[in-house]
């Protein structure tokens, strides 16, 4: 992906994905659905969401809060990421963060990366992605028409929450 590809003629505000558009991660998605009894082919925080029994599902947040927590002490910016930011700034339009991310990792790999990006939505900020809502919420903060806003990410949750929310969406 060339840094050129990004278009932002017409976009307003843009909000970015966190793992594997900002930064790296070395997050297991298969180790930590082992680790709570998720199938592999399912989406592993609806699978936790649906378990009936509190302490199991306690057990089970917890269990991906410590995969989330020691991925966050060692991811590092991105040079696309950064690049792509850069660019924004330069464009002075404003900035945010959607991830699936919980908020203390989150806080982590911002801090660590000194990502210029204060506006963060996390899981805990709003229902996940695909789900549009924490898309929305950042357009309508921003005073934006969600068409006028432009989403990155790097996975097919990030385009189909782009394409839930009416916004555009660039996939790196």
């Amino acid at each position: 992906m060339n840094i050129k590809q990004l278009n932002l003629s017409g976009i307003k505000g843009v909000i970015f994905d966190l793992d594997g558009t900002l930064v790296e991660s070395s997050l297991d998605f298969t180790k930590m659905r082992i680790d709570v009894g998720c199938p592999q082919d399912q989406d592993i925080l609806t699978y936790v969401d649906a378990i009936a029994c509190n302490e199991t599902k306690a057990n089970a947040h917890n269990a991906i809060l410590q995969h989330e927590l020691d991925d966050a002490q060692n991811a590092k910016w991105l040079p696309i990421g950064k690049a792509m930011v850069e660019k924004v700034q330069a464009h002075n339009l404003p900035m945010a963060i959607v991830t699936r991310n919980c908020r203390q990792a989150t806080a982590i790999k911002v801090a660590n990366n000194n990502i210029p990006i204060d506006y963060v939505l996390t899981r805990e900020d709003a229902p996940a992605k695909p789900d549009p809502t924490a898309l929305l919420m950042v357009a309508n903060t921003w005073q934006l028409q969600p068409e006028d806003c432009l989403y990155v990410g790097d996975f097919i949750y990030d385009q189909q929450a782009a394409e839930n929310a009416g916004m555009k969406w660039f996939l790196v």
